[in-house]
């Protein structure tokens, strides 16, 4: 028996004999232990109780910031001022809970708001509501012993319906309508309206209107003509106007160069042209070695020449297809080496011609006559194309970016404020707002202030007919419940009984009669212009029906075991010199 305790000390031994090989693989398996889990079983409900916990959580404080009285959410900043917002998709990315199931229902309802500011650009808000409203009512019938896989499949028809019946109310938006639907987004503030239908005038309506950081305490638009790009002179000594420290030249040639230039002999045909015809003309290269620069400079500080020079906007393809997208507009062909077009042999016939060019120390403005309208119209319709067959988002933006800068507009809208904390709420409103207009623009426009969801409760009962047995029904009727919640949200948000508004609004057959918060009276919304885009109806519609049939089916929820924070407890400084602290 004695002998049998032995080879505890034996194996001891050999661990420590072991060649080092053998310790590295041992000390690899230990890293790559799975994590434990922990599973929950819904058998009494308890799982179910704790995600919805979650997402009335979530729907309650983004529900806060719902309607023209909607309140602010200030969220923790670790390093800097706290952030102060009115925009639910940003409050939502901030919530972190301790207790694990109320995360995982967090995170469920999160989806919803995600995906509809993602395809919208708006209504992440309403989505959680209407979300919170389905799982809500949802889950009372399924306690009561209804079959939740019915019910998810009766919210689901139901939901497919409604949006068919939602494109039969919806219009297209007018011009003077777009100040009215980016004023209702931005919290009834006219001037971000305003400003946002005076860019999209200007601009067209596919035109390109970007959100900067301003300068100034006010808010301002700047329009830009022509095409912009962040690209200035490479040297100070192309300067023509040395007040405003800028180049500007009129009816000048661009030479355009998909390669570094290192040998000025290269330059020499095409430089000599412009001194002996006096025109001006810009290089616009990859780069331009010193020794290439050095004798342009110089014959443009004798008075010989009018040039400048200018790096290629962007970089690797896209700084290919910029150049190309710049040849098109003024008329020009891009030096390309791998096209057998050298820069030594091109001549004259290379060169684009613009109206204008302006160039500051860091960005290019380009002017043309328009002479080369059909085939800049035959690339942007090449370009949308593109834009049809890319699911990227990152992608369809430059595309979009590409197709604004050669239909030749591009509105800046520039966030102005007086504190740091009051830009960031700014900056998020005007780009809600202008998420909304552009929506509008692409689906049409229905009755807003929660009624147009209202008005469509009214329609679940011709599509209960459809439905195929009793529990899809019951899924229908959790829908029409459920569609009153944003009215009841605003009007909560608005100090009125939600069941009030509910019952005057319905009251009345008028499509466009409803509650406007603003004021706190009934009215005409058409006509008082408050109207959303339709396609953010459809989207908190799409969207919160697809998280409550997923959540009403789940019925067992496996998460993470939190392990034992292992950290060290920090010590104590040692006491400075004088007297230690007080207890020691």
């Amino acid at each position: 028996m004695g002998s049998s305790l032995t080879p505890l000390n034996a194996i001891s031994s050999n661990i420590q004999a072991l060649p080092r090989f053998n310790r590295k693989i041992s000390g690899s398996l230990v890293g790559t232990r799975a994590m434990a889990k922990e599973i929950y079983f819904n058998h009494d409900g308890s799982a179910t109780k704790k995600l919805l916990a979650g997402v009335q959580l979530v729907a309650d404080l983004v529900g806060v910031t719902l309607g023209p009285k909607g309140r602010n959410v200030v969220l923790q900043n670790k390093y800097g001022p706290p952030k102060i917002v009115n925009d639910g998709e940003t409050v939502l990315k901030e919530i972190e809970l301790e207790d694990p199931l109320e995360h995982i229902g967090v995170k469920l309802v999160r989806q919803a708001g995600a995906k509809t500011n993602d395809l919208a650009g708006d209504g992440s808000t309403t989505s959680i509501v209407l979300a919170q409203g389905l799982i809500a009512e949802g889950v009372k019938v399924i306690a009561a012993g209804m079959n939740p896989v019915q019910i998810s499949r009766g919210i689901e028809k139901t939901a497919n319906a409604l949006v068919s019946e939602l494109k039969l109310i919806s219009r297209e938006v007018e011009n003077h309508e777009l100040a009215d639907v980016a004023a209702v987004s931005a919290g009834n503030d006219y001037t971000v309206g305003n400003m946002i239908s005076d860019a999209l005038r200007q601009v067209g309506r596919r035109g390109v209107v970007t959100i900067e950081k301003g300068n100034y305490t006010e808010n301002a638009l700047q329009i830009v003509e022509g095409m912009h790009f962040d690209r200035g002179y490479l040297s100070p000594y192309f300067v023509t106007d040395l007040q405003k420290m800028n180049i500007e030249f009129h009816d000048c040639k661009l030479l355009l160069v998909d390669k570094k230039i290192t040998n000025p002999k290269e330059m020499f045909r095409l430089l000599d042209g412009a001194v002996k015809e006096k025109y001006p003309i810009v290089i616009v290269a990859e780069g331009i070695e010193q020794e290439a620069l050095a004798p342009v400079i110089r014959n443009k500080l004798r008075g010989v020449l009018k040039a400048a020079a200018i790096k290629a906007p962007a970089f690797g393809e896209r700084k290919s297809h910029y150049l190309d997208d710049i040849a098109i507009l003024t008329g020009g062909t891009v030096i390309r080496d791998e096209m057998g077009l050298t820069l030594e042999k091109a001549g004259k016939e290379v060169l684009g011609t613009a109206t204008k060019v302006v160039i500051t120390k860091d960005s290019t403005l380009i002017v043309t006559d328009g002479s080369t309208q059909a085939a800049v119209k035959q690339r942007v319709s090449q370009i949308q194309g593109l834009v049809k067959n890319t699911e990227e988002n990152f992608q369809k933006k430059i595309l979009n970016e590409r197709i604004a800068r050669l239909s030749g507009g591009i509105a800046i809208l520039q966030v102005g404020a007086q504190t740091e904390v009051e830009l960031k709420d700014k900056h998020l409103r005007i780009e809600d707002a202008l998420n909304a207009t552009k929506a509008a623009i692409e689906e049409g426009v229905v009755v807003g202030g929660g009624c147009s969801l209202l008005r469509l409760s009214l329609k679940v009962d011709h599509i209960k007919e459809l439905l195929e047995n009793e529990e899809q029904k019951i899924g229908a009727e959790i829908f029409r419940r459920a569609l009153a919640y944003p009215i009841r949200q605003i009007a909560k948000n608005a100090g009125v009984n939600g069941n009030v508004v509910i019952e005057k609004v319905l009251s009345k057959d008028n499509v466009n009669y409803g509650y406007n918060a603003a004021k706190d009276q009934y009215e005409d919304l058409m006509a008082a212009g408050i109207i959303d885009p339709s396609k953010v109806v459809r989207c908190c519609l799409e969207h919160a029906a697809s998280v409550a049939k997923t959540f009403l089916t789940s019925d067992a929820v496996v998460v993470d075991i939190k392990e034992p924070d292992q950290s060290f407890p920090m010590r104590k400084p040692m006491p400075s010199a004088g007297v230690g602290p007080i207890g020691f």
